[in-house]
């Protein structure tokens, strides 16, 4: 059975408690204190969970049965570690891109008081996540393969990060600076890792499945899903509803070496070029509107439909080919698979 949200979000005070008690026997200061516990709450909860959650159902589908409550909460527990992940990531990247607001709220940063303090206050969160694995983890035989597992992903993303902010930077549009090749490279570091094999793979080392083979089978189908993932968001920020989407898409005015300005460097004419290198990252409704019309001109909703079917088709088939003598089973991926093909938002 599917964990649902208000499940999962009932771990966590759990878990903020452990934190404080963990901070405690340092001593620390009260005051000190209630802003850690406020920094956990603001940056952690409040997001989709897609991340944290699917732990828990990769856990049941892995096992082919419920979890007990034990194997339930570390599974949880196991989740909430990839949101503090991603809470480490999103006060440090909100700062970097100066940022105005994060899931409806202020970004950390902006916060009344808090300004750079939001830099320490991402190493917390990171750290957090050790203080966890140490309380719940230390006498699992996988101890040492999930910390190994949890340094290695945060340092992939950081590489993607690096690429990204080398590539794009906000202040200075330079178009000749964006390939495919770099987009592709950006996307599976900076996304598809912690968002799509570090789920799964926490789940095949908590299922005690974590064999050589499974996980290299895990990252084989999950790292494609993920590159998928993120050109189906370039898209959705240009194309979809905002209502829909529930936010309004920034990508052009933000200089984001995105998928759609990489598919239109490949097609434009040396008259189209000048429109994009006279609009693109520019910070006005005007230049924006000028990139979107180019890009129906260039009819990059057809292009990015024909790879979404292309890409799906690779997809499934490399699902239909996991070898299940391991314990690893299609269902892992087919749930992922489906929680993003056509989705809208």
């Amino acid at each position: 059975m599917p964990i649902t949200r208000a499940d999962f979000e009932a771990i966590f005070p759990q878990l903020v408690q452990d934190l404080t008690n963990h901070c405690c026997q340092y001593g620390l200061p009260e005051n000190a204190l209630v802003w850690f516990r406020n920094s956990l709450n603001h940056n952690t909860t409040g997001g989709k969970y897609n991340r944290g959650m699917s732990v828990v159902d990769s856990t049941q589908i892995l096992l082919g049965r419920d979890l007990t409550a034990d194997e339930y909460f570390k599974a949880a527990t196991l989740g909430w570690m990839i949101e503090l992940l991603q809470a480490f990531f999103l006060v440090s990247d909100d700062i970097m891109d100066s940022s105005i607001t994060r899931r409806g709220s202020p970004c950390w940063y902006r916060m009344p008081n808090v300004g750079m303090i939001a830099i320490n206050d991402a190493f917390m969160l990171e750290s957090a996540i050790y203080i966890l694995l140490k309380k719940y983890f230390r006498t699992d035989p996988a101890y040492v393969d999930l910390i190994e597992l949890f340094h290695d992903v945060t340092f992939q993303t950081e590489l993607g990060q690096t690429c990204d902010l080398l590539t794009a930077p906000e202040d200075k549009v330079d178009l000749d600076n964006f390939s495919l090749d770099k987009y592709t490279f950006i996307v599976i570091y900076k996304t598809a890792y912690y968002s799509f094999y570090l789920p799964v793979a926490l789940a095949l080392y908590h299922s005690g499945l974590a064999t050589p083979r499974n996980l290299k089978q895990a990252e084989s189908i999950l790292i494609p899903m993920g590159e998928y993932f993120q050109v189906q968001d370039d898209y959705l920020d240009n194309f979809a509803d905002p209502e829909v989407l529930g936010k309004i898409g920034t990508d052009i005015q933000d200089n984001k070496c995105s998928w759609l300005v990489n598919q239109a460097l490949k097609l434009v004419t040396p008259e189209q070029r000048r429109v994009l290198n006279e609009n693109y990252g520019r910070k006005d409704k005007a230049s924006e509107a000028k990139v979107k019309a180019l890009f129906n001109e260039l009819r990059l909703k057809e292009i990015y439909e024909r790879y979404e079917e292309t890409k799906v088709a690779e997809i499934r088939g490399l699902i239909a080919a996991v070898d299940e003598s391991e314990g690893l089973k299609p269902a892992v991926f087919e749930l992922f698979l489906g929680k993003i093909y056509k989705r809208s938002k």
